[in-house]
């Protein structure tokens, strides 16, 4: 192995630890406690190394979202092979989606609410983005009907987004989640 090799790994390292440290500090006390002095002290290594990784915490943010997006896509596709039948794809998809913003509010605030240097809905979306929403797309294919079935799924993916932030904003109650669940799923796979 070549020094260079090393020095790229170990680099590859620290970004790594770097990214997981904010994740698990967002988790656990939002992303207002993200800061690079504190993510220097949860890595041990000093702001200046933090720099040489990431321009600063919205360059840190979005290496998050982005691996959580690939997380969601890896989640998404593990929902939709899992379905017993072609007919319960939707609802696979949809509850999983549903659950991995239930679980990880921050990583998902990173993802979808907070302002990231991701290119959405694009030709140069990165191939984790495109993942993700490929696997919706492939879900609600087959209710498609002759729609457009990335508008489908953008819209789709846009109403499960919506039900999430309504009711994590206690605008909606979260003892009726699974019915509008059924209900949106029903509605998509007529």
């Amino acid at each position: 192995m070549s020094i260079q090799t090393r020095k790229e790994r170990e680099r590859a390292q620290r970004e790594k630890l770097i990214i997981t440290a904010a994740r698990e500090l967002a988790e656990a006390e939002g992303w207002e406690a993200v800061t690079t002095r504190r993510l220097a002290e949860e890595v041990e290594y000093s702001q200046p190394v933090l720099y040489s990784h990431f321009k600063g915490k919205d360059a840190i943010m979005t290496a998050v979202a982005l691996e959580g997006i690939a997380d969601l896509a890896e989640e998404l596709r593990a929902a939709r092979m899992a379905a017993p039948a072609p007919a319960d794809i939707l609802a696979a998809v949809g509850s999983a989606y549903v659950a991995f913003a239930d679980r990880r509010p921050a990583l998902y605030d990173a993802m979808f609410n907070q302002i990231v240097d991701l290119p959405f809905a694009t030709p140069e979306s990165p191939a984790p983005l495109r993942a993700a929403f490929d696997e919706v797309v492939r879900a609600v294919s087959p209710h498609a009907d002759g729609a457009d079935p990335g508008l489908l799924a953008e819209t789709f993916w846009a109403a499960l987004h919506g039900l999430i932030m309504l009711m994590r904003g206690g605008r909606i109650p979260r003892e009726y989640h699974d019915r509008r669940l059924a209900l949106l799923l029903a509605r998509f796979s007529r």
